[in-house]
């Protein structure tokens, strides 16, 4: 009797391909409550200096408008000033210098590129400070002003900027002053002290918001 050779089933049948499990997809992860939490700050543009310098020369040349609109009666006798308006004065001899820069167009965006380029300047600066860069005061503290002799008003960024503002807008408006070629002595005179008092008045460190000491 022959043997046939018997060959195991296995042998014959085609190989199947193995099966693969996926794994089931995750929920995306949620942001952390710090990140949560923390907001987007849009970055500060060359265009957003712009737009800043443009309003600040704005307010600037309306402030001499209102000043001249606010004199012209009184000069011509037509308002009597009353016992409680005691800055008549003061108003009347600062109006002379507004009146001289507002009457030339190119002298009064002259005085006002003055003033925003070099704060323009401070702006750029400060900013630089705040991303951490060690960036000098573009107006050193005065060692003499004993207003600004605590060291926040040196370290601190933003009493720095407070600080620096303050004494560019007050040798601004000084210049102004000594620059007006139509004012008598006397009446020069006069617009420089009002000038300081009124700066002396609205010093930063006047006020508890703005003041580091306070």
């Amino acid at each position: 009797m022959d043997r046939k050779t018997v060959k195991p089933a296995y042998e014959d049948a085609a190989p199947q391909p193995a099966l693969r499990v996926q794994a089931p997809a995750l929920p995306p992860a949620e942001p952390s409550a710090a990140a949560a939490a923390t907001p987007e700050v849009a970055p500060r543009t060359q265009g957003d200096l712009e737009a800043l310098a443009v309003n600040l020369a704005r307010l600037v040349e309306e402030s001499g408008k209102v000043a001249a609109a606010y004199l012209k009666p009184r000069e011509a006798g037509e308002v009597k000033e009353s016992a409680a308006d005691q800055v008549a004065d003061a108003v009347k001899t600062l109006g002379h210098v507004a009146e001289y820069w507002l009457s030339d167009p190119a002298r009064a965006v002259s005085a006002q590129t003055a003033f925003t380029s070099r704060f323009i300047e401070l702006w750029g600066s400060t900013l630089r400070r705040f991303s951490g860069e060690n960036a000098g005061p573009l107006v050193p503290v005065d060692p003499a002003d004993r207003r600004f002799a605590a060291p926040e008003w040196r370290d601190s960024p933003f009493f720095d900027f407070v600080r620096q503002t303050y004494t560019l807008s007050t040798r601004w408006a000084e210049d102004l002053v000594g620059r007006a070629e139509t004012l008598d002595p006397h009446t020069r005179d006069k617009a420089r002290f009002y000038v300081k008092q009124i700066a002396a008045a609205l010093a930063p460190s006047n006020f508890l918001a703005t003041n580091p000491e306070l």
